[in-house]
């Protein structure tokens, strides 16, 4: 069996070591959010109406009217980070408690035990551990429930791809590509798609048919990307052994793991449910996390002090990535507060009028996918933005699910070629894969999933995909 404890201690000092050799997205915020401040005493103040449409705000276009000016002054830069915080509090501790109840799924070994089973399985070929592998991870990911804890996987799928004779990129494809698949179009996500959303004033969750299409399309191709590599790596030698000296037999998912992972899916699909029909929101997925953590838990056979201590630790490890919401959010304090957040507004509203909604649409996508170079928190991005993007929708046109899908769909893409990423840089260290080789192995694989999201903003917009 894989050692589990070895597997998770180098992935993290993996990816901590990573993280510290790539910039901080908080030094990045924090000098956006400086040069903000002075922005706000050179461009001219100015204030849109607005109007109330089923208790949402919308911008009326052609109302920007100048307003007194009101520049940031030192000590207001640090309060706008206290405020943003603030603000942003349900989102932030929607974010902690996914990464505590999932740390507390991790601890019962549900996840890895059922993993192990299909790594030390012989009866099964090429294609169908390809295909088992990405459903499986792809459903992890978008949902969710592994994302950057996929490194402490990906010993796995090095593992899985010795036995079957293949290469270190192939192993690390098979866990971290075929997670990033799902994840990169996230259907139930609450740190990427339910921030988003939030922030752009959604329902949470909304537009989960087109978006489930789309989700199904990059998973799909990645299983078909991965199935042609393998068969490429056949015919250049690459062989599976007769008998696997690698995996050995080890340890199998008992019936309690298998009872654990079915109570986890019947939490999200019960929470799925809840959000399309009943409108639950932030509140309520915090408190079906705390629910599924303490009941997984038990019957895990945890003790209440290990459910505790592996929930807090699942919190304390996605910190981070938690606070740079209100990081990000503190950008938008500002150059509200020094009313310059309109006039930017109606600036790029006026270079974009002229042209076709669908390409304004891929013109906001293309921004986030160079952006997210710079931001490599996802929802540090979304938090800055969104509160750009939505009104330059409102007023040329597109609706806000086209707006907050084409800014998670170009953090999507950059997510598996991006160096100031903490997560796949810390892959590829376990792996020993040099960056280069990695990007020209998944270029193919990010040009068809960019077609993808291409031709769906163009859907999307075509059809009005809403509510609104």
């Amino acid at each position: 069996m894989i050692n589990t404890k070895s597997a998770l201690e180098a992935a993290s000092d993996a990816s901590k070591s990573a993280k510290q050799e790539t910039k901080s997205p908080y030094v990045f915020l924090f000098v956006v959010l400086v040069f903000a401040a002075i922005a706000t005493w050179i461009i001219p103040a100015g204030s849109f109406d607005r109007e109330m449409r089923d208790g949402i705000s919308f911008v009326i276009s052609g109302s920007l009217h100048p307003v007194a000016q009101n520049g940031a002054l030192p000590l207001e830069v640090f309060t706008a980070i206290a405020t943003g915080l603030q603000k942003s509090a349900p989102i932030i501790f929607l974010i902690l408690f996914t990464g505590g109840a999932l740390a507390v799924l991790e601890r019962t070994g549900a996840i890895h035990q059922a993993l192990n089973g299909i790594a030390n399985s012989t009866r099964l070929n090429d294609f169908l551990i390809v295909a088992m592998f990405g459903l499986i991870f792809g459903a992890l990911g978008t949902t969710g429930v592994v994302v950057n804890a996929v490194v402490a996987f990906v010993p796995i799928g090095l593992l899985v791809a010795k036995s079957l004779g293949l290469n270190p990129i192939f192993g690390v494809s098979l866990v971290y590509l075929t997670c990033a698949s799902g994840f990169n179009v996230a259907l139930t996500n609450p740190v990427t798609t339910g921030l988003t959303q939030r922030l752009a004033h959604l329902p949470l969750f909304s537009g989960f048919g087109l978006r489930g299409i789309t989700s199904a399309l990059f998973i799909l191709a990645c299983i078909v990307f991965l199935t042609l590599y393998v068969r490429a790596c056949r015919k250049n030698g690459e062989r599976r052994p007769e008998v696997s000296e690698v995996t050995g037999q080890g340890e199998k998912a008992t019936a309690r793991h298998w009872v654990i992972l079915a109570f986890a899916s019947l939490c999200l699909g019960a929470f799925i449910y809840g959000a399309m029909t009943l409108k639950w929101g932030e509140v309520e997925m915090t408190a079906m996390f705390v629910f599924m953590a303490m009941v997984a838990g038990m019957i895990g056979r945890l003790s209440a002090s290990d459910i505790a201590n592996s929930f807090l630790g699942g919190c304390s490890r996605i910190v981070s990535g938690a606070l740079i919401v209100g990081m990000a959010r503190a950008i938008s304090i500002v150059l509200e507060n020094g009313h310059i957040l309109d006039p930017i507004v109606g600036f790029l509203a006026d270079v974009l009028a002229p042209l076709h909604p669908a390409m304004a649409a891929l013109g906001m996508y293309v921004s986030a996918a160079l952006m997210h170079f710079a931001i490599s928190s996802g929802s540090g991005e979304s938090a800055l933005l969104i509160p750009i993007y939505v009104p330059i929708g409102d007023m040329i046109g597109l609706t806000r699910q086209v707006v907050v899908h084409a800014v998670l769909f170009g953090e999507g893409i950059v997510n598996c070629i991006n160096p100031t990423s903490g997560v796949l840089m810390g892959v590829l260290a376990v792996a020993g894969i040099p960056f280069g080789k990695w990007v020209k192995f998944v270029a193919p694989l990010i040009a068809v999933w960019m077609v993808i999201c291409v031709v769906v903003l163009i859907v999307g917009v075509e059809i009005k995909w809403g509510p609104f």
